[in-house]
């Protein structure tokens, strides 16, 4: 399968943050979960140069933030649409991420933060060969939440 990475536009910018809703816990991951994440979700000059739809025989099917933190270290953020998620196409889909982070910005560390109940994604990001860091809590959704941060040196 071939994914393709382009700047996001508002048009599915807002077909994400409206219509991509996550079932039980995972719906923390919903856009509009954070009203601070959903403006920024939105704007488009905060996503300028960052937000990346992600296509398959174009059909949106995923998104990508990618961050520079540091020097050539940059953070990534995922997202596959719900209807996708656990059924085997997070792997795929986080390598041709990673490839993209790599082609287009040539970072020495791609760096990633996950929710700690989330090990369905974290057995991902172990797998393609993310290490732990840290362990940290941070406040969003209206409350204070534990995250796994996560490094991969290219």
């Amino acid at each position: 399968m071939k994914f393709e990475f382009r700047t996001m536009t508002q048009e599915q910018a807002e077909n994400i943050a409206y219509g991509w809703h996550y079932e039980g816990e995972y719906s923390f991951y919903d856009i509009e979960a954070d009203k601070e994440d959903l403006q920024e979700f939105l704007h488009p000059e905060t996503r300028e140069n960052s937000m990346f739809a992600v296509t398959e025989d174009d059909e949106l099917i995923a998104f990508l933030s990618v961050n520079n933190v540091g020097e050539n270290i940059f953070e990534i953020g995922l997202g596959l649409r719900p209807d996708l998620t656990g059924r085997g196409k997070g792997m795929e889909f986080l390598k041709s991420a990673m490839d993209f982070a790599k082609s287009t910005y040539d970072p020495q560390k791609i760096t990633l933060s996950v929710a700690t109940f989330n090990q369905r994604a974290i057995k991902v990001y172990r797998k393609v060969g993310f290490k732990d860091v840290k362990i940290f809590t941070q406040y969003t959704n209206g409350g204070t939440f534990e995250f796994l941060k996560m490094e991969y040196i290219c």
